[in-house]
């Protein structure tokens, strides 16, 4: 299901709570909104369609279908940069410090656990989403 983008700058700033197998139906409507608004987005998070739960849907360089991750959380992050970042649910852009190279742990849509290291532009958005979930606003 395509939901409407929160602009709620109160909700959005509330820390996500874990996900759990409950969750499994938003974050397939959070993949199916990404997906409905992939010419202006590449990733979101569960606030970002009204709904405080650690959950993000990003769309990787070169894939069809989004990559969503319940209970991401950066384990590891090396070389630091400054950027300038655009949101969906927020006008204009912001500064942001982002890392070069991450790695996440996260649970897929089958709920078992995954390991995995980003470089570039997919780490950026992965660190955005993330702050979202965390209640950062960028």
């Amino acid at each position: 299901m395509i939901r409407p983008i929160c602009k709620d700058t109160e909700l959005l700033s509330k820390p996500a709570v874990q996900a759990s197998n409950a969750d499994l139906p938003l974050a397939r409507d959070l993949a199916d909104t990404l997906l409905a608004n992939r010419q202006r987005c590449v990733g979101m998070a569960a606030n970002m369609i009204g709904f405080p739960k650690n959950i993000i849907a990003i769309l990787l360089p070169g894939s069809v279908e989004p990559l969503v991750m319940l209970n991401p959380r950066i384990i590891a992050k090396s070389g630091a940069y400054e950027t300038q970042e655009g949101c969906l649910s927020l006008p204009g852009e912001r500064a942001a410090e982002r890392f070069h190279t991450i790695t996440v742990r996260w649970l897929d849509l089958s709920m078992q656990q995954q390991k995995r290291t980003f470089e570039g532009y997919p780490a950026q958005i992965i660190q955005h989403e993330v702050d979202h979930c965390a209640g950062i606003l960028i």
